[in-house]
């Protein structure tokens, strides 16, 4: 007899009475205790977070910075009760304490008193970070204080980000009001270099005009000095004159009677001291009548360059705002010219209050000049005219003594105006020396000033000026720089999604193990009727194979349409399966036709050995050396990594080799098998009488 009409007798078995059809109604429904189950237990678990009691203590008090409240405390906890994270409770510290420890919480989010004041602190001279306090207890629930430190650093990354925020924001805001100031300065250092080079123009203007001032004043100062002279030499010459007449007259007069002998023996030297005297007083005579002119001239040359000087120092430092340093210099310049000016003032009006007097003298010397030129036409004839000539003698007597008595005034009156125009040239010296130190000062500062604007200038243009917009922007990026750019190539919609390729396995798996705890591993028949080897272990594969099928449709249906699992390659998940089930299938079958009752024992021991090293929950690296040394041996760390890349996608390469190696299982556990058949053709006391039974 055929191996499939073996399978099919030893199923036929199965449809004799309702225990057996039940058996085997739970027997194609075991599968799903194990897949459908542990998926749908946890297949979304945290799209349910929500339904997980926290509790919620708020005890910041808020602070306040640069006039503006912040509450930190109160921001985050009105964003977490609005989530659905967890389910959130708010509580007081104690009760929150009380509640984890009791279990009503399986966990506590705190923020203390001083949270607020902790972030503001940022922008302050003691900056502190802000802590939020999280209280699990593992003893709840593990897995929810794993769950918990993910979520929160959530909240303590968005907390921290929206506290830099507000201190980016003031340093971007500090920026605006730095090129603002730094503006205002370029723009003010803009009006210096303006007016310092007004300044240096009135400063080169006023260098210029004591100069002339100075050439002025040191023409007057000459001029009164020669006239000063002029005057000595007039004085000394009236004095002597007035001298010569005095004598003359008084020898006249003393001698009248005796005059005439004199007169004729002396008659030519009179005529020529009387010519002598003639020509004098016509000179000094002359020299007077260009003093007048001169003091004037020299007096307005010193007012034009003290009125110059003063209106210079009315514009630069009288007006409402002095910028000028030289003011202190200028003004006792503007104070020396005035004195000078007002020297040489009096010295003109000295020489114009006598300008009566200066006539009068001028008429005595022109009258002295007449009478002596007369004197000195007629000294030779004196003697004949004595009485006439006494007469003359005394009048020439007395205005000798009346120029002699002017003529000392007015040396006495040029005197002082020397010296007033001396101390006016070098006060004019001194005020030039200050003013083109003044104008080279000056140019210097204007230089410094124009530099100091350009550079202010572009100072400004270096500092960022941001509008809001693009300071929000900024703020934004600078307050949470790095972003984690999170790209899954083939993502799993759910956890129970990300599961299904290690529970699917198992539960086809336990399906063989049971369904080889109600059908024999070798089929009893075919063993009796001397069937060959192969046919024997095919006849007893068979019929578990063609369960397994049915397992594997009607876990796949439950997955697919109750629970709503995704399959990336439904067809080839499915084609996959059932060469897994067939290779399954043939492994628990050789375990129980070698092994006997002790293989059930082996079945599980395989099963636990597959299921902690296929790497189906964490990666197989983090597992202990010894699982990592089991994991390329074990059909399952295959067809987990099989159905992975069918369920989510990705490479088909894990597929075939998967293919190969439980193609190599399910030849390699059949060839064993046969083997096992062949031996159990032969009786032996063992088989008579095993050692265990089950």
């Amino acid at each position: 007899m055929r191996s499939p009409k073996l399978a099919a007798l030893e199923l036929k078995r199965f449809g004799r009475g309702r225990m057996p059809r039940a058996a085997l109604v739970a027997l194609l429904l075991l599968p799903l205790l194990y897949g459908a189950l542990y998926l749908w237990s946890f297949w979304d678990p945290y799209g349910r977070l929500d339904r997980i009691p926290v509790a919620l203590v708020n005890a910041d008090r808020g602070a306040e910075v640069q006039g503006r409240k912040i509450t930190a405390g109160d921001d985050i906890a009105e964003r977490l009760l609005r989530s659905d994270t967890f389910e959130w409770h708010e509580t007081s510290a104690a009760e929150a304490r009380a509640g984890v420890e009791n279990g009503t919480y399986y966990l506590s989010l705190t923020m203390p008193e001083d949270f607020s004041k902790q972030i503001a602190s940022s922008s302050g001279e003691n900056p502190a970070t802000g802590a939020l306090r999280v209280r699990t207890n593992d003893s709840n629930n593990y897995i929810v204080g794993q769950i918990s430190r993910t979520v929160f650093s959530e909240v303590r990354a968005a907390a921290s980000a929206k506290a830099s925020r507000g201190f980016y924001d003031r340093i971007f805001i500090s920026f605006s009001d730095i090129h603002g100031r730094t503006e205002q300065a370029a723009q003010g250092a803009d009006k210096i270099d303006k007016g310092l080079g007004k300044a240096q123009r009135g400063a080169g203007s006023l260098a210029e005009g004591l100069a002339k001032a100075k050439k002025g004043s040191r023409s007057l100062k000459n001029g009164l000095t020669k006239l000063d002279k002029g005057a000595g030499r007039l004085e000394t010459g009236a004095v002597d004159l007035a001298e010569g007449t005095q004598t003359l007259a008084d020898k006249v007069n003393g001698v009248a009677d005796r005059i005439r002998p004199f007169l004729k023996e002396n008659g030519k030297e009179i005529g020529e001291v009387s010519q002598l005297v003639a020509d004098a007083s016509a000179k000094a005579s002359e020299d007077l009548g260009k003093l007048p002119e001169a003091a004037a001239t020299a007096a307005l040359q010193a007012r034009t360059a003290a009125d110059d000087l003063a209106a210079e120092y009315a514009r630069r430092c009288e007006g409402p705002v002095r910028t000028d340093p030289d003011c202190p210099a200028l003004k006792k310049a503007k104070e020396a010219a005035g004195t000078a000016a007002d020297v040489a003032e009096d010295v003109d009006d000295l020489v114009q209050r006598h300008t009566t007097d200066l006539d009068t003298l001028g008429g005595h010397l022109d009258d002295l000049h007449e009478k002596a030129a007369w004197l000195a036409k007629k000294a030779p004839h004196l003697d004949e005219d004595l009485d006439t000539a006494v007469s003359k003698i005394n009048a020439l007597n007395t205005g000798a003594h009346k120029v002699s008595k002017g003529a000392d005034d007015v040396h006495t009156g040029l005197t002082s105006a020397k010296k007033g125009s001396k101390t006016l040239d070098s006060g004019l010296g001194t005020l030039r020396d200050g003013a083109e130190t003044l104008d080279s000062g000056l140019i210097k500062l204007v230089d410094g000033s124009g530099k100091l604007a350009d550079g202010l200038h572009k100072g400004a243009e270096r500092i960022p000026d941001y509008g809001k917009d693009d300071r929000d922007a900024r703020t934004e990026v600078m307050a949470d720089p790095v972003r984690l750019a999170s790209n899954s190539l083939h993502s799993a919609p759910n956890y129970g999604t990300g599961f299904a390729p290690y529970f699917i396995p198992l539960a086809l798996w336990v399906g063989a193990m049971v369904a080889y705890m109600l059908i024999q591993p070798l089929n009893r028949r075919a063993l009796a009727a001397g069937a060959s080897a192969w046919r024997t272990a095919l006849a007893g594969w068979l019929p578990v194979a063609v369960i397994g099928a049915l397992q594997t449709a009607a876990l796949m249906s439950v997955l697919h349409w109750s629970l709503g699992l995704r399959m990336a390659r439904a067809g080839g998940t499915v084609a996959f399966l059932l060469l897994v089930t067939a290779c399954f299938a043939a492994i628990v079958q050789w375990l129980n036709a070698r092994f006997g009752p002790a293989g059930r024992i082996l079945v599980l021991a395989l099963l636990m050995l597959q299921l902690t090293s296929a790497g189906g929950t964490y990666p197989v690296q983090t597992s202990p050396g010894f699982f990592n040394a089991l994991h390329p041996f074990l059909p399952m760390s295959y067809v987990v990594a099989a159905l992975r890349r069918l369920i989510t996608g990705g490479g088909l390469g894990p597929v075939w080799e998967a293919c190969a190696v439980l193609t190599a299982f399910t030849v390699a556990a059949l060839a064993l098998t046969a083997w096992s058949a062949r031996r159990k053709q032969v009786w032996t006391l063992d088989r008579l009488h095993p050692e265990l039974t089950l």
